[in-house]
């Protein structure tokens, strides 16, 4: 089976709760995810798009894909999945989401511009009342 491209934008509130947009593009049709996810209250800005990402793929995964190439608008991200440095802070982030990504047959995770998908999340959330 081919794989599946996902696009995924992300944003968090001050509050800890945050917004991902997943667009997966295969088939004849594209189709828009909607993934809320929460994090600590004192989040880090990096852990926001572990966090985000890792919610978007546990639904991937409940939706049965087992083969995605997701790009992300976080390069820091992409690093540290690929073997960069990765601060003490983020080792449980980072923990939570590759055993995600370990579930599916085959994943990629690369860096993509700015896309509509970031931008929507960081305004739905900016609306969000703090928590």
């Amino acid at each position: 089976m081919p794989p599946v491209d996902v696009e995924v934008g992300f944003g968090a509130g001050s509050g800890g709760r945050g917004i991902a947009y997943a667009r997966i593009r295969g088939g004849a049709a594209d189709h828009l995810l909607r993934v809320a996810f929460r994090l600590s209250r004192h989040f880090a800005d990096a852990e926001v798009g572990y966090a985000a990402l890792t919610a978007v793929a546990r639904v991937l995964r409940k939706r049965r894909l087992k083969n995605v190439r997701l790009a992300v608008d976080d390069d820091g991200l992409v690093a540290g999945l690929s073997g960069g440095d990765i601060s003490p802070a983020m080792v449980l982030p980072y923990v939570r989401l590759k055993c995600e990504l370990n579930g599916f047959d085959d994943v990629r995770v690369s860096a993509m511009q700015t896309s509509d998908l970031a931008q929507r999340a960081r305004a739905e959330v900016a609306l969000l009342p703090a928590a």
